[in-house]
């Protein structure tokens, strides 16, 4: 499998704004629904934001709705994760996840290696 690659973390005051990258060098991408996770110090991993293949449906999870959108440019093979009004509760390390649009993960999804974002109160 494919492993994508993240970027566009960092550090950010609470209610400002990062957009994610993830990017997919393989042209199957164009097919593969794509999905944001993340996993904070202490904590098990936790679905944020998921997205079907063409972009038409997008799920998200109830703690980041109207604040975080996930989209996607098959022509570049990006997948990207925009957040507003960022909290503190925010920080943690995000994961693009190639293959799934829901918290249901199995041996058909790949991972990338995460990015950090740190929201600062």
């Amino acid at each position: 499998q494919v492993q994508p690659v993240e970027s566009g973390g960092g550090l950010v005051q609470a209610g400002g704004s990062l957009r994610l990258s993830c990017a997919a060098s393989e042209s199957t991408f164009v097919t593969m629904p794509m999905a944001w996770f993340r996993q904070a110090l202490g904590k098990e991993r936790e679905f944020v934001a998921g997205i079907s293949w063409n972009g038409g449906s997008a799920v998200y999870a109830d703690s980041v709705k109207g604040r975080i959108t996930i989209s996607r440019d098959n022509a570049k093979n990006t997948v990207y994760l925009l957040m507003n009004n960022l909290k503190p509760e925010d920080t943690a390390v995000y994961y693009c996840a190639r293959g799934t649009m829901s918290p249901r993960t199995g041996e058909h999804v790949s991972w990338g290696q995460g990015t950090q974002v740190t929201v600062s109160s």
